[in-house]
């Protein structure tokens, strides 16, 4: 069935209090999404944001963002006042979200809704639900704040080595502490659900993103050290990146622990697989990080300081993906299969089943023949202008080398009187793909100051980008629904 979204992480949604929120914008959006004919919203991780506010970066792979629940909705629960937030600086443009102003003042606030919430029982509940990853979430936050927010393994050894003893008494010290991020998530989750159950009601699905890695500081590491290239000391033995290539001279440096493979076999991928079914339950669709690393990924000494000393490592294969095949066959998924790719990553992605992502921007900077012209495209592909890593197009067509854009004007018959990015758009909609994604910064027409990320840096622009009230008009719904209906994705 042909379909086509936009992408747009909650984040980037316009708002009172410094950040997009899970309130009443997000629902305005998803009343948007319905109007311009789309049945997809495609997100970033809803995780806690982590090391250069990275989305990708996350201290939990089952965690929510505290920064999304909406405070508005708390009010309306009486669970805050207006009083309670009031002299809070919150940002102080309304087009970029300013992460360092959240960290200081979201969860003082939020501890203000704690101190007013009655409803013990419910919350019992979702612990009892949510125990298999809740429990060492909330005592990792609580004694992150004692140890005044170091990473878990500068701890005193006893806790960084999760002596059971340090462990009772920690949880029995921090009781407290660990009950209100408990709260926190809790928050979350209602507020997340609700959002989620109107989308459904407007035909709306949401494509959620699972990152292949998350980072040494993080719950995950720390109560499942086994599963990952660690020392006996806990320190990393190899860590995640990308090696050198056009756009990346010294190659890209994530600093991730690796997996060790050989022991996530030997059970049976669980671990992945628990991560895999906690996606399901809170998307529709989910797609895998870094896919080409279950083929072969790029293992980096500890302490080198760029990525150019790495070397291929073979990854889980077929094992891997029949796995997760076998035990979650009800999950719709798919491949992120952008980078370097060799025959054995397309291989794996195609016996997968799984359909890849197919990048418009990238088919025009050569001559040569491109697995991105959609002259090349499959029905089980997923086609985008441009993803949250790349230019937005009209940023592109700024700056790409004018061959490039003239080659690109005429593969796509683009014209000034349609506008290049127009005709982008609609050479995405109309091509065989089964899914069409565009970033709302296309439909926008917006530049480089819109680009969501730049990969391999920690700019003060990544993951900033906020749309502006008034910006996602009737108008501009009612252009998107005529194309939409002209190539057969209502």
């Amino acid at each position: 069935m042909r379909r086509s979204g936009i992408l747009m992480h909650i984040t980037s949604l316009p708002g009172a209090y410094g950040v997009g929120t899970m309130g009443r914008q997000a629902f305005e959006f998803v009343d948007f999404l319905k109007k311009a004919g789309q049945t997809l919203w495609q997100i970033l991780p809803l995780s806690p944001t982590g090391y250069g506010d990275s989305p990708y970066q996350s201290c939990s792979t089952y965690a929510g963002n505290h920064y999304l629940i909406d405070l508005e909705l708390l009010m309306e629960q009486g669970l805050l006042m207006p009083e309670d937030l009031e002299g809070i600086t919150w940002g102080i443009r309304e087009d970029r979200a300013d992460f360092g102003l959240l960290y200081q003042s979201r969860l003082p606030v939020l501890r203000k809704a704690w101190s007013r919430f009655e409803d013990r029982q419910a919350l019992d509940a979702f612990c009892r639900e949510n125990s298999d990853w809740l429990s060492d979430f909330t005592l990792y936050m609580a004694l992150k704040d004692e140890f005044g927010g170091l990473p878990w393994y500068q701890w005193e050894d006893a806790l960084k080595h999760r002596d059971p003893d340090a462990l009772w008494q920690a949880r029995s010290r921090l009781a407290e502490d660990i009950r209100f991020y408990s709260f926190v998530q809790y928050l979350f989750h209602q507020q997340w659900q609700a959002l989620r159950s109107y989308a459904h009601k407007n035909d709306i699905r949401i494509i959620g993103d699972v990152p292949i890695y998350v980072p040494l500081d993080s719950a995950d590491v720390w109560s499942n050290p086994e599963l990952f290239l660690l020392d006996q000391d806990l320190n990393p033995e190899a860590i995640a990146g990308v090696p050198p290539d056009g756009f990346t001279a010294d190659g890209q440096l994530w600093g991730n622990p690796l997996y060790r493979w050989q022991v996530h076999k030997e059970e049976n991928y669980r671990w992945w697989l628990r991560r895999l079914a906690a996606a399901g339950t809170r998307y529709d669709i989910i797609r895998i990080d870094h896919f080409r690393a279950f083929e072969a990924y790029w293992s980096v000494p500890y302490g080198d300081e760029t990525a150019r000393n790495g070397k291929w490592v073979t990854g889980p294969g077929m094992d891997f993906v029949n796995a997760v095949k076998q035990a979650l066959p009800e999950l719709e998924l798919i491949a992120e299969d952008l980078g370097y790719l060799t025959q054995e990553v397309l291989d794996l992605r195609d016996n997968s089943g799984w359909p890849g992502m197919k990048v418009l921007e990238f088919a025009f900077d050569s001559k040569e023949p491109s697995d991105y012209l959609p002259h090349g495209y499959t029905q089980n592909s997923v086609c985008y202008t441009g993803t949250h890593d790349n230019m937005t197009m009209q940023q592109w067509f700024d700056t790409a080398a004018p061959e490039a854009v003239e080659y690109a004007a005429e593969y796509m018959h683009l014209t000034k009187d349609e506008g290049y990015v127009w005709g982008t758009i609609r050479t995405a909609m109309s091509c065989v793909s089964d899914t069409c994604v565009v970033p709302l910064q296309d439909y926008l027409g917006l530049g480089g100051d819109a680009r969501m990320n730049f990969p391999g840096t920690t700019t003060s622009q990544n993951w900033t980008w906020r749309v502006l009230p008034g910006m996602t008009t009737e108008k501009l719904a009612a252009k998107i629904l005529k194309l939409t209906t002209l190539y057969g994705r209502i």
